[in-house]
C-alpha cells in the first residue's frame, strides 16, 4: 500500500517542486495552496497516479476536497486501490 510519502514524491514529480516538497506532510494544503496545483496540473496529477499505481479516475470522482492535502490525496488513492 503507498504511503503518505509516496504521494508526497509523485506531487513532486508531477509538480516539478524540486526540494519544496521536502517540507509536505500529511496535513500540508494543496489546492489553493500550492500555486503549481492549477486545473491542468490537477490533470496530471490524476494521470501521474493511474500510471504509477493502476488505477483508473473518473471525472466524477475528483473533487476539491480530494485535492484538500497531501492525506487527503493518499487517503483517495488507498480507496481506489481498496475497491
Amino acid at each position: 500500500m503507498p504511503s503518505v510519502q509516496d504521494v508526497i514524491v509523485l506531487l513532486k514529480d508531477a509538480l516539478q517542486l524540486g526540494d519544496r516538497a521536502q517540507s509536505f506532510s500529511e496535513v500540508t494544503r494543496l489546492l489553493g495552496h500550492v500555486p503549481e496545483l492549477d486545473s491542468l496540473a490537477v490533470v496530471n496529477v490524476i494521470t501521474a497516479l493511474e500510471e504509477r499505481f493502476g488505477i483508473v479516475v473518473n471525472d466524477d470522482e475528483i473533487s476539491a476536497d480530494t485535492f484538500e492535502t497531501v492525506g487527503s490525496l493518499h487517503s483517495f488513492l488507498v480507496q481506489k486501490l481498496n475497491a
